[in-house]
């Protein structure tokens, strides 16, 4: 071979090499599924996203709510929840969809999103908002059109309804459901579904039927209930030109400000919600007068919130595995258009830290600098903008109030005038184990005041004109180290185990810059020698000032703590001690109707398996959150420090 032949075959070679390399990253780039926000329609109502599960998920399994899940210590609880779980819902959906959620389950690996589009929803006509999920498997594309094959097979064999769709150039397929099959297989989680079921489509035999078309485009799954969408999507995918959600001006002000490094984010137009909201509750006061005995204009009422000046609302979850996770809720409210509600929640930028009265064994705390005057003027505002004479009924009764005992007394100015702008609030770990004491632990309001002797007198004059401050109890008055105590008896609690109701006692006392409410005494009396008190503050902890850093700092007008691991082991030893703590975290469920529900979901989290606090303690640590307002809009930022030993 001469030296020319070599050369040449030599080239070749580089050039081989050069053309697949240039193939294989075009396939890359073609394969490359766009985020969420380059792909949904530009009338996206709201949207939830993670924008890269793979990275999610080894997040959240290295988190400490991941680690306490595998811990060998919660194993017998964490298997009997898995089993119930599967037995209850798993397998009866697996059933009617003929499906394998395990075999689904490991395709994801890019972005997972649901959203949900307007798609010509107004709230008058029949029209109805659009459905849409999307699922990039990335390199298990392949796979995925496998189940799906199989998927279409089983529904055919077994004489499910299916429609053939093909929208530009891909296959989807539409699977009619009668809602009794889904129905049917949740029936034991929500029993009460049934019963109301919401208004169906129906089929041409008049059957109730749920429609849901999916297909694959690439390696990207994309299912939902609106072909028009769905071709939307393809559009873009393709690289067409569609409007999107990106182009939103009020999406990419929160996406630039939030969600560039978040792991999972969601968002919501709310302007386009506002505004069909307020169109049907203008029609629902057209009404008969009888559907409205209070007279009150329901777009009114609606108006005077301040809702109308909300254009989004945007959340996220971030953070690393080595210092911590941050949420954040942010609302577009604009300074401009901030009214009502609104007005009241923007938080004026001051410090919010922990004053140093506040002891360290506190197990919450918060404090917000609001301006209690400002806030009055405001509700009293709304008020009037809804009803005009309910407002004249009210500012009657607050002259009146109080005039019969002492003439002089003004409630309006003695009261609401002595209101300052730092508002407190700190919760201390229970007095006992009691199921009583667990369920009602020792708390304390302090509210600031240019002059808190009188508005402690103010509130004195207030009790004393209430109905429970009437008979022999009355409004009891001492003194504790110089300083005036009022205690009054309140009506009795029944108690959570069923014995003799709990005697409560209202407590308040003025003292350095704040009048001081509690229905626990010794707290009261706490806080009036905190003065005289060497012992560590709250502000003192370990890693506080840097956890708040995250959250904006602490002059930002809202600051709140919680040691998580002390309200944790109270959470615990209440759900071991009785079945009244698990009642109340499943109360939501009973309120919709779904009192079997609730049972069933208490089969599922059998307390009596929890392991000893002691033992998996060491997941959890303290939590800081914020808030504060801008000109942009209003913000609460939340911060969980992973605790040291799980790190």
């Amino acid at each position: 071979m001469t030296v020319k032949t070599f050369r040449i075959i030599r080239a070749m070679n580089r050039a081989l090499v050069l053309v697949s390399s240039l193939v294989a990253l075009s396939a890359q780039l073609r394969a490359a599924v766009p985020p969420a926000e380059q792909l949904l329609p530009d009338d996206t109502l709201g949207l939830i996203t993670f924008p890269d599960w793979e990275k999610a998920s080894a997040y959240l399994r290295q988190s400490p709510p991941g680690q306490l899940w595998h811990d060998p210590a919660l194993r017998q609880f964490r298997e009997h929840f898995e089993k119930q779980f599967k037995e209850d819902v798993a397998a009866p959906l697996e059933r009617e969809l003929g499906i394998k959620l395990a075999d689904y389950a490991g395709l994801i690996q890019g972005q997972i999103t649901f959203a949900v589009t307007q798609n010509g929803w107004d709230g008058a006509s029949e029209k109805k908002p659009a459905l849409t999920l999307l699922i990039d498997t990335q390199n298990k594309s392949d796979q995925l059109k496998g189940l799906l094959a199989l998927l279409k097979k089983k529904w055919v064999d077994s004489g499910k309804q299916i429609k053939a769709e093909k929208i530009r150039g891909v296959e989807f397929t539409t699977l009619l459901l009668n809602r009794d099959d889904l129905g049917g297989a949740l029936k034991k989680v929500f029993p009460s579904a049934e019963a109301s079921p919401a208004q169906p489509d129906k089929t041409e035999e008049g059957k109730d039927v749920f429609e849901i078309t999916f297909g694959q485009s690439e390696s990207l799954l994309i299912a939902g209930n609106s072909l028009k969408v769905l071709e939307k999507i393809l559009i873009r995918q393709a690289g067409g030109s569609v409007g999107v959600l990106a182009e939103q001006a009020s999406y990419e002000a929160n996406h630039s400000a939030m969600f560039r490094d978040a792991l999972a984010f969601g968002w919501v137009h709310f302007k386009p919600l506002y505004e069909i909201l307020l169109r049907q509750t203008t029609a629902a006061g057209r009404g008969p007068s009888g559907a409205n005995p209070l007279g009150v204009p329901p777009d009114k009422a609606l108006a005077a919130t301040g809702l109308g000046g909300l254009k989004t609302i945007g959340f996220k979850l971030g953070g690393n595995n080595n210092e911590g996770t941050l949420a954040e809720v942010f609302l577009g409210v604009p300074e401009s258009d901030r009214q009502g509600l609104f007005k009241i929640l923007a938080m004026e930028a001051k410090e919010s830290a922990p004053p140093p009265f506040v002891p360290a064994d506190a197990t919450k705390f918060s404090r917000w600098r609001l301006n209690g005057q400002k806030a009055y003027a405001t509700l009293e505002s709304m008020l009037a903008s809804i009803m005009p004479e309910l407002a004249s009924i009210l500012q009657m009764s607050l002259d009146m109030a109080g005039k019969e005992k002492d003439p002089n007394f003004d409630l309006k100015k003695d009261l609401i005038g002595n209101l300052g702008d730092d508002f407190v609030i700190v919760e201390k770990k229970p007095r006992s184990s009691s199921l009583a004491d667990l369920g009602s632990p020792p708390e304390l309001i302090l509210i600031g005041s240019p002059n808190a002797e009188k508005l402690a007198n103010a509130l004195k004059a207030t009790a004393s004109i209430l109905p429970v401050t009437s008979g022999d109890a009355g409004l009891n008055e001492r003194e504790f180290l110089g300083r005036k105590v009022y205690s009054m008896t309140l009506p009795s609690n029944p108690s959570p185990d069923g014995s003799k109701p709990i005697n409560r006692t209202f407590n308040f006392a003025a003292s350095g810059g704040y009048v001081a409410l509690s229905d626990d005494v010794a707290l009261l009396e706490e806080f009036l020698r905190s003065a005289e008190s060497t012992g560590k503050s709250l502000r003192e902890t370990e890693g506080l000032a840097e956890a708040a850093q995250k959250t904006g700092g602490l002059n930002t007008g809202f600051f709140a703590f919680e040691n998580q691991r002390e309200t944790w082991r109270s959470s615990f030893e209440a759900l071991k001690t009785s079945n009244a703590q698990l009642d109340r975290l499943l109360s939501l469920t009973e309120k919709l109707g779904t009192d079997q529900g609730a049972e069933n979901v208490k089969e599922w989290l059998d307390v009596r398996l929890l392991p000893p606090f002691d033992k998996v303690a060491k997941y959890f640590h303290f939590m800081v959150y914020s808030g504060s307002a801008s000109a942009n809009g209003l913000s609460w930022k939340a911060f969980l420090p992973t605790p040291p030993a799980a790190r």
